[in-house]
């Protein structure tokens, strides 16, 4: 039974990941960290094996290091944070071996999108990318459009800036990557229109995230 703290308890996502991970047969949830509910993440860690975090840009460095150096491994759904700075500060600070997987999106068929669409730029190099949110959401643009951004970069492929980011009310995670070549176009696309959609890959970052050879890791490919 893996013991499991949820930071950002009291948000949409913390909500749903306290859920998830009450109603799972290998997970305990063994605390609601959150302002909102008067309940400070450092005095929950003891209790904890695991933390996730889906909290804002700005608590994430703070959170993720407080939990390394007390030897809990970090989920982390939270974007738009300076991941270079946090990899060198878990690099830096962790104790007993603690591990951190931050994933831009927890959605297997979003992971899916961003793969198919890496092995795509290797044939048609030239692509646009469109990301679509809730008009809550913090970043723009997306953690998920970076990561997809990268991935086709890494291949070899282009992506036309700006990155276009749409917030709207009615909207929970959407994304496609239009590709484009002579006389055609290739478009992939992934929506979650509900963030239950987000769980299976929440509660598999969970299990295995301890066994990654990396003090930091990105991507919910890793673990699948």
């Amino acid at each position: 039974m893996m013991r499991v703290v949820v930071s950002g308890a009291a948000g949409r996502m913390g909500e749903a990941v306290c859920e998830a991970v009450g109603a799972a047969a290998d997970t305990e949830l063994a605390g609601r960290a959150d302002p909102a509910l008067d309940t400070p993440l450092g005095e929950l860690l003891g209790d904890a094996d695991v933390m996730v975090d889906f909290t804002t840009p700005e608590a994430v460095p703070g959170n993720v290091l407080e939990c390394v150096r007390a030897g809990v491994h970090a989920v982390v759904g939270t974007s738009g944070f300076d991941v270079d700075a946090l990899r060198a500060g878990v690099e830096r600070e962790r104790s007993d071996d603690a591990k951190v997987l931050f994933a831009p999106n927890f959605a297997i068929g979003a992971v899916l999108m961003m793969d198919f669409a890496r092995r795509a730029a290797e044939h048609l190099p030239e692509s646009e990318i469109v990301e679509l949110h809730h008009d809550a959401k913090l970043d723009a643009p997306s953690g998920t459009a970076k990561r997809t951004a990268e991935l086709i970069s890494a291949a070899g492929g282009n992506v036309h800036e700006p990155i276009h980011s749409i917030r709207l009310p009615g909207l929970v995670a959407h994304q496609e990557v239009v590709f484009g070549g002579p006389g055609q176009t290739l478009t992939i696309r992934h929506d979650s229109i509900d963030r239950s959609s987000f769980m299976p890959g929440v509660l598999l970052a969970i299990r295995r995230v301890g066994e990654l050879r990396d003090p930091f890791t990105i991507g919910l490919e890793s673990v699948l």
